[in-house]
């Protein structure tokens, strides 16, 4: 029993703490600042974000984007950098039956597999990342 509770810490210190108010995280992960070069590289990248699974975008490059979920055009003019900090971190704050990933979320989550238990998917760094790059995407 031990061992799972030091288990347990090391994920829970991997999750920044964050507050959401009207519902956005109007406060930077960390107080970390993001990258929009790296954010685009994070959105793209089929191994890491699978944001083009659900989601489409101005990526003439990537072939087979998805259709499932609102382009990624304009995100930065639908909404808030705060909106967009929460969705990326868990869009189940939003919506209960939310299709998104919690990508900053480890506990209460069901069927993660094995090699990602106990760790969120993006960093607090990568999260800002992403949002940098969504907050710049202007109709």
């Amino acid at each position: 029993m031990v061992a799972a509770l030091a288990l347990a810490s090391p994920s829970r210190a991997q999750v920044a703490p964050y507050t959401v108010v009207d519902g956005e995280i109007t406060k930077p992960l960390d107080g970390l600042i993001g990258d929009a070069v790296r954010g685009r590289a994070i959105i793209v990248n089929r191994q890491k974000g699978l944001c083009l699974l659900c989601h489409s975008g101005p990526f003439p490059e990537e072939r087979f984007q998805g259709n499932l979920s609102p382009s990624l055009a304009g995100a930065g003019s639908r909404s808030s950098v705060g909106a967009l900090r929460l969705r990326m971190v868990d869009s189940r704050k939003l919506s209960a039956v939310s299709i998104m990933p919690a990508y900053h979320v480890v506990e209460g989550l069901v069927r993660v597999g094995s090699a990602h238990q106990g760790r969120p998917i993006l960093t607090a760094q990568e999260i800002e990342d992403v949002v940098a790059f969504l907050r710049d995407m202007r109709d």
